[in-house]
């Protein structure tokens, strides 16, 4: 799904609360305040589209690489509640709309399904909170997006590390990182614990050609900020150049 999220590279170590004392309920994927997310919300979720897909002329091997994974959809449902706890005391109002039915059409996965809802609602919750200004990334985020780039062949040999950085480094990657470290903070703010089976568990703001992550938040343990960082498959227009190609939403 290109550009399933939003916005762009880097990530920066957030703490979250550990599960501790009644916290730690069996059954349970992760807390947002009060609010639980269930394993068998997730389970349940999976079923769901597993069923769906199962009706559709896709293959058996398909339709199971369609499915997202339990950390994906455990993700999902936390950054949602989080989006929402944050816009109703902040009294943000969605800028965009986005629906379930472009969610499926980008995924390929049943529109009537509750996951692709889910997501949809939290992208037109995302739309309506500000960003606030633009973060340049670090050196170290930069040289750590160019390394795993070229491990992954995404820039080109002829490329030198600066013109790389000096094309990754736009407003996508910079609004990205904004609206990151609003989303950290909020996930701080609202008292969210992941189930350590899922940890560390990150969510792709930004993705590239190629459906590879360039700017995700992490919701489980802190991680560093090399390992944290996957770079964009570039769209090139000319031999030799690095253009990520993505959108604000599904």
């Amino acid at each position: 799904m290109r550009a399933r999220r939003l916005v762009a590279v880097a990530s920066v170590a957030v703490g979250l609360v550990a599960l501790t004392g009644c916290r730690t309920e069996p059954g349970v994927a992760a807390y947002i305040g009060d609010h639980r997310v269930t394993e068998d919300q997730v389970t349940s979720i999976l079923d769901e589209m597993r069923d769906g897909l199962a009706d559709s002329p896709a293959t058996a091997e398909q339709a199971s690489a369609m499915l997202p994974g339990r950390d994906q959809v455990v993700a999902t449902l936390v950054l949602r509640d989080v989006c929402r706890d944050l816009s109703a005391d902040k009294g943000y109002q969605p800028q965009g709309q986005v629906s379930a039915a472009q969610v499926a059409q980008q995924t390929g996965l049943p529109a009537d399904a509750v996951y692709p809802q889910r997501v949809a609602e939290f992208y037109t919750c995302l739309s309506g909170v500000p960003a606030g200004e633009q973060a340049a990334p670090s050196k170290e985020e930069l040289a750590a997006v160019i390394a795993a780039g070229r491990s992954a062949g995404a820039i080109p040999p002829d490329v030198s590390d600066a013109d790389a950085a000096g094309q990754l480094d736009g407003s996508q990657l910079r609004s990205a990182l904004a609206t990151r470290k609003v989303l950290a903070d909020a996930i701080g703010d609202y008292d969210v614990s992941v189930n350590p089976r899922y940890r560390p568990l990150l969510f792709p703001l930004l993705s590239f050609k190629g459906d590879v992550a360039a700017v995700s938040v992490p919701l489980g343990e802190a991680g560093s900020a090399v390992t944290e960082i996957s770079t964009p498959e570039p769209e090139s227009t000319e031999p030799g150049t690095v253009e990520p190609s993505a959108s604000v939403a599904p």
